[in-house]
């Protein structure tokens, strides 16, 4: 085993490589989902498909990379040292279509030591309606462009033949190619790096450390799991609807928390959907990992050793695990965010100082039109209107901080900015009053915004989300925080409801989004809330 220090450096250039990946990803791509919103994550994965070391971007992506590895080895049981593979298929490994997935291995001897993994939300990805969600599909291939595990060079250069299939099948190719490339370039960096670290540390020292560090996150997540309290615990959470006429779809889960080991069985959840509100594998494991790292210190490293405690059971054919060809797009939002919920709210009990009461629900719009000012054509996600964060023993939540899945990690960017690239105009975008939920801590604000549309001619919109009906979860005694309210006032006709889970929305051009997302949940019995904070909440008109 290296010295304490040689460990120390090594454990900090791994994280420092992920995080060097993440800025180039950041500084390169092209589309505002990913330069602006930041919707991509960063991961350094071993041959044995273990998590080693992540940049801090979006959890419920990098809980799902060792699936992703472990379907790459499947189709490839012997990479190429240094080669181009792909993968966004749900069903060999990916999380849902939209995610793209590059890899590139780096080799010690002859095989792979490490895989340098870059996963990105792409803006379009082909399929019946624009913006890479399809509210109305009722099987995967009506979602989009299906990418199995696919080697996408050739004696290292670029395999051009399949990036101009690949972007021949989405709507904006500029975009596509200048993200892809982007993910390349990041992941190339980061083997780079490895293979720096390799040349100055030698192999065996590296791999020497990665187990150390494994097995020192290992420890420290069993230390932290046998301070709660043992028993058998059961909880559950509310999808709103599957937009195919089901409502009040169950996750459920049940717990056992033994000693210093979790177990987490999903087995009883509601059966698999007509619509795209259901998971894949990789996705759902995801979502457990997430809400067990959640209950964590928030210094422990975030790799497999962290999560050796936590075994996961699920059964084929429910909404937390459909069978192929179910249509699984909306999955990485929900029903992930309800899978961390219900896991939570189980949990509460046996460690009510750790559980965080609910972070809201996804609630997003595309709209496909044109520029007037440039003639072309656009796709602009909502990203916008963050809702709010859930409260926690430590206080209260997040204002506008997001989502169970991001947990911050998405941005919504400049105003500014996306005036100037696109043909909108934010008439107002602020804290909506009174939408945290009640409790000893109360939730986070949720976002009032007002935005105009000022497209040449009519444009479209499409929607993907949940949370009009059931709102953020409050727990240990806390409210609900308040539940998203979307309308589209068109020029000279009322107001009307926004659902979310639509396709074909028509937007006149001088239409205006009037939207109201969603506060986080409140933790505690909000009697025993500080009277100088109820005061501050009156003043400031978040009570």
């Amino acid at each position: 085993m290296p010295d304490p220090i040689t460990l120390a450096v090594l454990q900090n250039r791994l994280a420092a490589i992920t995080a060097e990946m993440g800025e180039a990803m950041l500084r390169t791509s092209y589309s505002q989902i990913l330069n602006s919103s930041r919707d991509f994550s960063i991961a350094l994965i071993d041959a044995k498909a273990r998590l080693i070391a992540q940049a801090d971007h979006i959890p419920v992506h990098v809980g799902a990379l060792p699936s992703a590895v472990r379907g790459l080895l499947e189709a490839f049981p012997a990479p190429e040292n240094g080669a181009v593979y792909l993968l966004n298929d749900p069903y060999f490994g990916g999380s849902h279509l939209p995610d793209l997935t590059i890899f590139i291995p780096v080799f010690t001897g002859s095989g792979p030591r490490l895989f340098s993994v870059v996963r990105a939300h792409q803006s379009d990805i082909g399929g019946a309606t624009h913006g890479a969600y399809n509210a109305a599909a009722t099987e995967i291939w009506q979602e989009g462009l299906r990418i199995p595990p696919i080697l996408l060079s050739e004696r290292g250069r670029l395999r051009e033949d399949i990036v101009a299939m690949l972007a021949a099948n989405v709507r904006h190719a500029r975009d596509f190619r200048g993200d892809l490339a982007a993910m390349i370039g990041a992941a190339r960096l980061g083997a780079a790096r490895i293979e720096a670290t390799l040349a100055e540390f030698g192999a065996a020292t590296l791999a020497e450390a990665i187990e150390a560090i494994l097995d020192g996150a290992e420890r420290g997540a069993r230390q932290i799991v046998s301070a709660w309290r043992d028993g058998t615990y059961e909880g559950e959470a509310v999808l709103d609807d599957d937009g195919h006429g089901r409502s009040d779809i169950h996750i459920r889960a049940r717990v056992i928390k033994q000693g210093s080991s979790v177990t987490v069985d999903l087995s009883h959840s509601d059966p698999e959907s007509t619509g795209f509100v259901n998971s894949s594998y990789a996705n759902m494991h995801s979502s457990v990992a997430m809400a067990f790292a959640f209950l964590l210190d928030p210094e422990l490293p975030r790799n497999d050793g962290a999560f050796r405690p936590l075994r996961v059971i699920a059964k084929p054919g429910t909404i937390v695990w459909a069978n192929p060809p179910a249509p699984v797009t909306l999955c990485t939002s929900h029903c992930a965010n309800e899978i961390v919920e219900a896991v939570i709210a189980a949990l509460a009990p046996a460690c009510p100082d750790r559980a965080m009461a609910g972070w809201s629900r996804r609630f997003r719009i595309a709209i496909d039109g044109m520029d007037p000012r440039t003639r072309r054509r656009f796709i602009w996600h909502l990203f916008q209107a963050r809702p709010g964060g859930g409260a926690s023993s430590a206080g209260d939540g997040w204002p506008t901080a997001g989502e169970w899945h991001s947990a911050g990690g998405l941005k919504f960017g400049s105003i500014e900015v996306t005036e100037v690239r696109f043909p909108l105009f934010f008439e107002q975008h602020e804290f909506r009053p009174r939408s945290g939920g009640a409790g000893k801590h109360r939730g986070g604000a949720g976002s009032t915004l007002r935005v105009r549309v000022e497209t040449a001619g009519p444009a479209r919109a499409n929607t993907a989300g949940d949370g009009i009906r059931h709102g953020a979860r409050g727990i240990l005694g806390g409210e609900d925080g308040a539940p998203h309210d979307y309308r589209l006032a068109a020029p000279g006709a009322p107001p009307r409801a926004i659902t979310t889970k639509e396709t074909g929305i028509v937007i006149p051009p001088g239409s205006r989004l009037l939207i109201e997302s969603s506060g986080g949940g409140g933790w505690g019995n909000p009697a025993e809330r500080d009277p100088a904070a109820l005061a501050r909440d009156a003043a400031e008109e978040r009570a």
